[in-house]
């Protein structure tokens, strides 16, 4: 027979994984498709330059800032690590969601067997983005998302080697890991993470999505 302390410890662990602000919605409603509100500003990307899987775009600082989500954008948010850029990343996508009203849930994946299942429970709530934070999933996304291209993921801080047109990245010299044994650049620098710079990172990153400019890295060396 089940223990009563092991159902409340079970639980509590399942509470640990998914958390989250939402409207009230479940998720298993129908959900109409996201749009974007607003539109991209002049620079954000060259329109005669043709923007292939695994390219790069460097935008104009600020030509993010004027496309909103539509109304309750469903987004989970994956990470993994408590270093301090993950944090400042993870901050940056809690504050945007609260700004933008988006309905936001997070799944932490507090080991290494951990990475894989949490990729695994995103997709299953099929939510219209997942946004990764932490430079511990990059791998594991690597060998997930080209199986699952229908599903949408942003990374923030980092990137995939090769990535599938459903993955965008959002990047910077002072951060540029890539997995795959690439480990981090040369020019990695934890301080590089700053509020500005994160917040700059999500906004810019669900812009390029909502526009459908994606399986590109965005590089933000300049905000």
């Amino acid at each position: 027979m089940r223990s009563p302390l092991l159902a409340v410890a079970t639980l509590a662990a399942a509470a640990a994984l998914v958390t989250g602000c939402s409207s009230g919605d479940d998720w298993s409603r129908p959900h109409p498709e996201p749009t974007a509100i607003g539109t991209l500003g002049q620079g954000f990307v060259d329109p005669s330059a043709s923007l292939a899987p695994e390219a790069t775009a460097t935008p104009r600082p600020g030509s993010w800032a004027g496309v909103h989500p539509s109304e309750d954008y469903r987004v989970v948010l994956l990470t993994t690590g408590d270093d301090r850029p993950t944090k400042a990343l993870v901050k940056a996508v809690e504050d945007w969601a609260e700004e933008e009203h988006a309905d936001l849930r997070t799944i932490v994946a507090d080991t290494p067997h951990d990475l894989i299942p949490s990729i695994s429970k995103a997709m299953e709530m099929r939510p219209d983005l997942i946004v990764s934070a932490g430079n511990g999933l990059i791998d594991p996304l690597a060998t997930v998302t080209p199986n699952h291209l229908s599903q949408r993921f942003l990374v923030v801080g980092a990137e995939l080697a090769e990535p599938t047109d459903n993955v965008t990245a959002v990047d910077w010299s002072g951060a540029s890991f890539r997995g795959e044994g690439l480990g981090a650049s040369s020019t990695y620098d934890a301080a590089s993470f700053t509020a500005e710079r994160c917040a700059a990172a999500i906004r810019a990153g669900v812009a390029a999505v909502l526009n459908d400019l994606t399986g590109i890295v965005i590089w933000l060396d300049k905000i």
